[in-house]
C-alpha cells in the first residue's frame, strides 16, 4: 500500500469515528515533488559526485558522462570556423601578394613588348614610305603592335580586379559560412557542457540511479533531487468542514518526531471529492465526502519532513495538539 492510500484510509477512518474531537483534526501525509537530473545525450557514466541523503547547494556538481565524442566535435567545429574566417579574409583583401606580383610582372612584360612593337611599326612605316618594305610587312607590324596594346589592357584589368575584394555575393556567401561555423561551435560546446550536470537548486539527494561505468541512455535520469520548496503536506477535509478553510490560510501540522507543531500555508483545495461512491448524495452521507488540500510549510521546516510521513492537521486557528 503506497503513502497516498495509507493517508486516505487514515482520513476516512478518522472521519467515520465516533469521537467528535477527532473530527476537528484532519489526516494527511507529507509528499515530495522530486526533480530528476539527466543528460541529453547518451554515454558511460564516469563520475558520481553525490550520495543518497546528501544535501547539495545550487550549482553543486552531480555527475559526469563520457565526453570524448563531444570534445572531438568541438575541435572539428573550431577548425571549420577558422577555415571559414580565413576564406572570408582572403576574399575581403583580394589576391595574395605573390599572385599580385606575378600579374604585375606580366603587365611589365606586356608594356615592354608594346614599346618594342611601337618602334618596329615606326621603322616599318618609314621603310614602306621609301619603298624599302612591302605592304604586308607594314600590316604585320601594325597587327603586332595592336595585339600588344590589347594585351596591356587585358593584364591591366586583371591587375585591377586582383587588387579588389571579391564580389558582394561571394562575400555574403563567405560571411554566411562563418555564421554557420559559429553556430556549429556553439552547439558543440553546449553538448560538451551537458556532459557535466549540476544541481539547479538546493536539494536533498533522494536517489542515485546509476553508478560509474554504467551506460546511461539519452535523457535518462541519473540523480533524483528533492528541493525543500517542493515538499508539501497533503490532507483531506470532509465536505461538511470545507467552508472552514480557504487558500492562503495557515494550518497547524503535527507529526511524530517533529517536535512542536508547525504552520503550513494552504495553496490548493481540490474542486472534486475523492473516493466517494457516485450513489451517495444524501444529506446524512455528506460527511463521507473528502477533499484533497495541499499546504506548504516554511522552508526551514521542510528538510525535517520525509515524503510519506503521516501528519495531523488542525483547522485554521486551532493547534494540532489541541
Amino acid at each position: 500500500m503506497d503513502y497516498r492510500h495509507f493517508a486516505v484510509l487514515a482520513a476516512l477512518l478518522a472521519l467515520t469515528g465516533c469521537d467528535s474531537a477527532a473530527s476537528e483534526h484532519w489526516q494527511g501525509y507529507v509528499e515530495g515533488d522530486s526533480i530528476f537530473i539527466a543528460a541529453p545525450s547518451a554515454g558511460a557514466l564516469t563520475e558520481i559526485a553525490v550520495e543518497e541523503g546528501d544535501q547539495v547547494s545550487a550549482d553543486a556538481h552531480l555527475f559526469s558522462i563520457d565526453d570524448e565524442p563531444q570534445r572531438a566535435a568541438e575541435q572539428q567545429a573550431e577548425a571549420q570556423l577558422q577555415r571559414a574566417r580565413a576564406e572570408l579574409a582572403d576574399l575581403e583583401k583580394g589576391k595574395r601578394p605573390q599572385e599580385l606580383a606575378v600579374i604585375e610582372a606580366q603587365y611589365e612584360q606586356a608594356q615592354a613588348a608594346a614599346e618594342l612593337s611601337s618602334k618596329q611599326l615606326l621603322r616599318t612605316r618609314d621603310l614602306y614610305a621609301n619603298k624599302l618594305a612591302s605592304r604586308s610587312s607594314l600590316d604585320e607590324a601594325e597587327t603586332a603592335h595592336t595585339r600588344n596594346l590589347r594585351q596591356i589592357q587585358e593584364i591591366e584589368a586583371q591587375l585591377n580586379s586582383a587588387r579588389l575584394a571579391a564580389r558582394s555575393d561571394q562575400l555574403e556567401a563567405a560571411k554566411a559560412q562563418v555564421a554557420a561555423a559559429q553556430a556549429s561551435l556553439r552547439e558543440a560546446r553546449w553538448s560538451l557542457q551537458q556532459k557535466q550536470q549540476a544541481a539547479p537548486t538546493q536539494a536533498l539527494v533522494r536517489q542515485v540511479l546509476y553508478r560509474p561505468g554504467e551506460f546511461v541512455p539519452a535523457g535518462q535520469p541519473v540523480v533524483e533531487l528533492l528541493p525543500p520548496e517542493r515538499i508539501n503536506v497533503r490532507f483531506f477535509v470532509p465536505e461538511t468542514a470545507l467552508h472552514a478553510i480557504k487558500t492562503g490560510d495557515q494550518v497547524s501540522v503535527h507529526c511524530d518526531g517533529c517536535g512542536a507543531p508547525f504552520m503550513a500555508t494552504v495553496r490548493y483545495i481540490s474542486p472534486n471529492a475523492e473516493f466517494t461512491p457516485p450513489y451517495i448524495y444524501s444529506k446524512e452521507s455528506r460527511d463521507k465526502f473528502v477533499y484533497l488540500v495541499k499546504a506548504w510549510p516554511a522552508a526551514d521546516r521542510s528538510p525535517q519532513l520525509h515524503p510519506g510521513q503521516p501528519v495531523d492537521v488542525a483547522p485554521p486557528g486551532l493547534n494540532a495538539h489541541e
